[in-house]
């Protein structure tokens, strides 16, 4: 079995988003969910073309920043290719795989979702923010794992948010999403978010590719996104709307660790 440690989005060297991508061992469900919970840390099991992917509390039909690292490796192998594609073991969502500009890029569609019927006073609750309304009408969209988009006033209610997880985690199984995606628009023109889709508040995203894609969607173009304040590492989504696709993309940097065994 490898291991390769690699963060994903970050602004400056150093920061990003962790991932594991892992090769050649633990086959079964319960064994890869195990390790994830081990390690603490999102990780993607690629077998050969399908790659499979688990945070420590639950498997995903789709991440990007593992999606990413996976992209690193495989431009690695094949560093002549202009173009490479996996397929997800849930779903099997095949994902195109590009690079440029020091960054490398999912190419993904919009996908059609249910818009849930939020309750009056849902949001206050499930933020913990009694009183809060919303800059806009929250909508959900996806390109492959659905997010409740919200949108914040500004940044400072964004970084100040301190919800309630369990309730989140409660209700987007209820309701078929995968968490809540807190959003808010700079004076600069780019945008900033976190992603509530964990149970430990150390868990929280410092980065969420199908989030900046959801939100490409709603948008209806490309956009800059900050994430990771809340985290302590900066990191940086681009996205780009383009002949009706979704490209995703930001910077990968493997990290120190490599780890090769001998077991199963």
């Amino acid at each position: 079995m490898q291991i390769r440690v690699l963060r994903c989005f970050g602004e400056h060297a150093g920061d990003g988003n962790p991932a594991l991508v892992i090769e050649g061992g633990h086959s079964s469900e319960e064994a890869r969910r195990a390790l994830a919970r081990a390690r603490n840390t999102t990780c993607v099991f690629l077998d050969g073309e399908v790659v499979d992917f688990y945070y420590p509390h639950m498997r995903s039909p789709l991440c990007l920043h593992a999606t990413l690292a996976v992209a690193h490796v495989l431009f690695g192998r094949h560093p002549d290719a202009a173009l490479l594609s996996v397929t997800t073991a849930m779903r099997g969502q095949r994902l195109t795989l590009l690079r440029g500009d020091h960054a490398f890029y999912v190419r993904l569609q919009a996908q059609e979702v249910a818009q849930p019927v939020l309750a009056s006073g849902l949001l206050e609750h499930l933020l913990a923010a009694p009183g809060f309304v919303p800059a806009s009408p929250p909508r959900v969209a996806s390109v492959g794992s659905p997010k409740l988009l919200v949108e914040v006033p500004d940044s400072a209610t964004l970084l100040g948010l301190r919800p309630d997880l369990e309730a989140i985690t409660a209700w987007s199984k209820k309701a078929g999403i995968n968490g809540i995606y807190a959003w808010c628009r700079l004076p600069d023109g780019r945008f900033e978010g976190r992603n509530f889709n964990h149970l430990d508040p150390a868990l929280e995203d410092s980065a969420t590719g199908v989030a900046a894609g959801a939100l490409t969607a709603l948008l209806g173009h490309g956009i800059v996104l900050r994430q990771g304040r809340a985290t302590g590492h900066s990191c940086i989504i681009r996205t780009r709307a383009e002949d009706g696709a979704i490209l995703v993309g930001g910077r990968t940097e493997p990290a120190a660790l490599i780890e090769s065994t001998g077991r199963p």
